[in-house]
């Protein structure tokens, strides 16, 4: 398929500027795009696709979209489509973070993070709680007892571990393999050598730099896995941001489009300034290129990996318990009584509703208490 590469910039922009919502909403743009409207992809290719970014590490949306860049336009329209459906959300987060850690931010901005961040709480629950019953869901005796140790050893680290999150995503993923390998299952070398990284990455890189990339390469389960990965450097080990200031960073990550990911310019910002915000972000978003480009027409084939499966079974569950565990600090860095409330609201809502209207609704909320007088910060 050759489809020229001014076409596919501009709909992968129009895509990274519209998808409000995280994955689900990227990948239904994508797929309403490629395979109902232009029949540039065939159905069964693009879940074999899909579900190949399942099974790997790093932002599988944008895994996703940079596969049918490529699979349309060859390796110039995986950088183009890609970058086209980055810089939308990611140039919205870089203005954001501009004003909101500055050293005198507009109290309207503090409203919004502050109201934000009281929603993105119940958000992460329900989000976490999904991934659970995912996790558990078809898993009867032995395994179903494996998953839900590996989901109590995710809550425990991202709750206690801190900077160890990352080893305990690689253990539990090498868990279940070992245990599979005793029924035949394959061992692949990439799995190995996340450990290696995971090993040595951190002596190796710069910590902005390797939290980028823990973020973007060894990250399991979906975009909210970054937000514990994230918060132990961010918060706990460096300082580059407060509590309150990381709940607003995950919360203004939500509430903008394109993927989830670009949070990461928002801490390195906080780090570094804007040189710290572009690092972060092309360190983040670099994997997701390579392994489109190292692979190319094979990507969707990972699909039938025994050994890939095996690592995310383990992998993943533990990933689900990471972010239910997240939101103990999330909800610790709540300050204020109306944050509360807004909390209280987003609870029923997210049950309801899908998560950007409880984030919306939280952001309303903290400039009607702006507003009205009441402290933010």
């Amino acid at each position: 398929m050759d489809v020229r590469l001014s076409t596919v910039v501009r709909e992968w922009a129009r895509i990274g500027a519209l998808s409000f919502g995280g994955p689900p909403a990227q990948v239904a743009l994508l797929r309403e795009l490629t395979v109902e409207q232009r029949r540039w992809i065939d159905a069964r290719e693009f879940e074999d696709a899909n579900a190949a970014t399942q099974l790997i590490p790093g932002p599988g949306s944008t895994q996703l979209a940079i596969y049918c860049a490529h699979r349309l336009a060859g390796l110039a329209g995986a950088i183009a489509g890609g970058l086209a459906f980055i810089l939308p959300g990611l140039l919205l987060i870089l203005v954001i973070s501009a004003v909101a850690l500055s050293e005198s931010p507009p109290q309207w901005i503090e409203g919004v993070g502050a109201g934000a961040a009281a929603a993105v709480v119940a958000v992460v629950v329900r989000v976490g709680i999904d991934f659970a019953r995912s996790s558990l869901a078809g898993r009867l005796g032995g395994a179903r007892v494996r998953t839900a140790l590996y989901l109590v050893a995710g809550v425990m680290a991202a709750v206690f571990g801190g900077t160890g999150l990352v080893l305990v995503l690689l253990a539990c993923g090498f868990a279940e393999l070992a245990w599979r390998r005793r029924a035949g299952a394959a061992l692949h070398a990439w799995p190995a050598g996340l450990v290696l990284l995971a090993a040595t990455g951190s002596a190796a890189l710069p910590a902005l730099a390797w939290t980028a990339f823990k973020v973007g390469a060894l990250s399991y389960g979906g975009g909210f896995v970054i937000i514990p990965l994230m918060q132990a450097d961010a918060v706990d080990a460096y300082g580059w941001m407060t509590r309150a200031e990381f709940a607003d960073a995950v919360a203004f990550g939500q509430l903008t489009p394109g993927p989830v990911v670009q949070t990461v310019a928002m801490v390195g910002w906080a780090a570094a300034g804007l040189p710290g915000a572009l690092l972060a972000a092309a360190v983040a978003f670099a994997p997701s290129f390579l392994v489109v480009a190292l692979t190319g027409a094979r990507f969707e084939r990972l699909r039938s990996s025994s050994g890939a499966r095996a690592f995310l079974d383990g992998a993943g569950p533990a990933a689900a318990g990471a972010v239910l565990g997240v939101a103990v600090p999330l909800f610790a860095a709540l300050e204020e009584d109306w944050q509360y409330a807004v909390l209280g609201v987003a609870a029923v809502l997210v049950v309801r509703l899908s998560p950007i209207w409880a984030l919306v609704g939280g952001a309303l909320a903290g400039l009607l208490a702006v507003l009205a007088g009441l402290p933010v910060r």
